[in-house]
């Protein structure tokens, strides 16, 4: 019998997307120049990684489920060793540090655990692409996951103008009402208010308040996806988020417990507690139709690893604040060390130029050159370093002169030795192309 082969134009249309690939490319990168100093990951620090402290995080979890909650010793087993409930078990925990941290009274019947932020991301853009006619607004530059994400879904992504505001309102409202006129149904916006992939952009309490506003004006949901909040700079006090500042149920909030607590757990969560009227007349929240859609997907998230997040959450009493005391402190003191290595080794007013965020993980730098995948080829194999070409963040895909560094996963001495690096790339790239220097 002859093998069957098929061609990528028999398959959906997502698997060939740009998006996609450039997920792929981006998480693979690095394997191809295992020698270089990577600036480009937005992996979390890994010094403070500790596998001995799993087992303890798993017994202090099943020691909650029996003391706490009063499960038999067959019944602890059983939630944490058989398949579970598809909307977590470590829900109630999560609406505790949600309280504890974020000053946010959440419903745990509302919040549904999921494989890592992405699935999360997934299951809200699924159950809003009801019609031919939605779209989804994103603040750009966006992360490209929520790109790759929504072409899964066939759910066109409208950019919307970001800036030093973290979003342009006017923008977007204009964006909205055009989409109308087109015969369109606008159904969210995607925002990252704080220390956003890729731009570092923040939005101050006044700037998302107005957001909230225009979002009720125009009938739109707001995804808050907050990953980087709980790592502001030295010096700079965290902002409430966009669900805290909500009082008409307009936000559907994604978090992760890949920054904060261990990334190999792929944990995340929804809280989506807008009201779904179902087709028998009852009532719920929109989590119970995301964990139906779940339900097909990953049928639940690993019990073993909420297990995991769960001991860890119970072990600092729910407060992601209070265990990342430390990781706060080194990415602080790595983006200051960026920052100030860009400052020595480019002149103020020069050609060259950089954001400086008030917390995260990500700088970006503007070059007088375009960036590619090339070039970054080129820097990992001829002069050790990488980075992220700025234009994967972009849907149009074409080069944009600006790269994103990262300083989570590097020490200073890597960020010294990546920035002099760069700096001869950016030098040597600078008279190839005969701009001026």
């Amino acid at each position: 019998m002859e093998p069957v082969d098929l061609t990528v134009e028999a398959l959906h249309g997502s698997v060939g997307d740009p998006a996609l690939n450039s997920m792929n490319f981006l998480n693979e990168v690095a394997q191809h120049y295992p020698e270089a100093v990577s600036l480009a990951a937005g992996r979390p620090y890994e010094e403070f990684f500790d596998s001995a402290l799993l087992p303890d995080h798993l017994e202090r979890f099943r020691a909650h489920l029996a003391d706490d909650l009063g499960l038999s010793p067959a019944q602890v087993d059983r939630t944490l060793l058989q398949y579970g409930r598809t909307k977590g078990i470590v829900h109630h925990l999560v609406a505790r540090h949600l309280a504890v941290d974020e000053g946010l009274a959440v419903d745990p019947e509302t919040i549904v655990v999921t494989v890592g932020c992405q699935e999360a991301m997934f299951l809200v853009l699924r159950a809003l692409r009801a019609d031919p006619a939605d779209v989804l607004f994103a603040v750009a530059p966006t992360y490209v996951g929520l790109t790759g994400a929504a072409r899964l879904v066939d759910l066109p992504v409208r950019p919307v103008a970001g800036g030093p505001d973290g979003v342009d309102l006017a923008d977007l409202r204009a964006g909205v009402r055009r989409a109308r006129a087109e015969g369109l149904r606008p159904r969210a916006c995607y925002v990252m208010p704080d220390f956003a992939n890729p731009s570092g952009v923040s939005m101050d309490t006044a700037q998302r308040r107005r957001l909230l506003d225009v979002a009720a004006e125009e009938e739109l949901l707001l995804i808050e996806d907050n990953p980087y909040g709980l790592f502001p700079a030295a010096g700079v006090d965290r902002r409430p988020t966009l669900k805290a500042l909500d009082t008409a149920r307009r936000v559907v909030y994604l978090g992760s417990f890949a920054k904060t607590v261990l990334p190999g757990a792929r944990v995340g969560y929804v809280v989506a507690d807008q009201r779904v009227g179902d087709a028998d007349g009852t009532v719920g929240p929109l989590a119970d139709q995301l964990a139906k859609i779940k339900s097909m997907v990953t049928v639940n998230t690993s019990p073993i690893s909420q297990a995991v997040i769960g001991g860890a959450l119970l072990a600092h009493d729910c407060s992601l604040v209070a265990a990342n005391v430390r990781e706060r402190a080194a990415y602080a003191r790595n983006l200051r060390h960026l920052v100030d290595g860009l400052a020595r080794r480019f002149p103020a007013g020069g050609p060259v130029g950089w954001t400086v965020p008030a917390g995260g993980f990500f700088v970006v730098v503007t070059v007088p050159f375009p960036v590619d995948d090339a070039l970054l080829h080129r820097s990992g194999r001829e002069y050790g370093v990488l980075w992220t070409p700025m234009a994967h963040f972009y849907d149009a895909g074409t080069p944009v002169n600006a790269l994103r560094l990262s300083v989570s996963a590097v020490t200073p001495a890597q960020i010294d030795l990546g920035l002099d690096r760069l700096a001869a790339l950016v030098a040597d790239t600078t008279v190839a192309v005969g701009a001026p220097a």
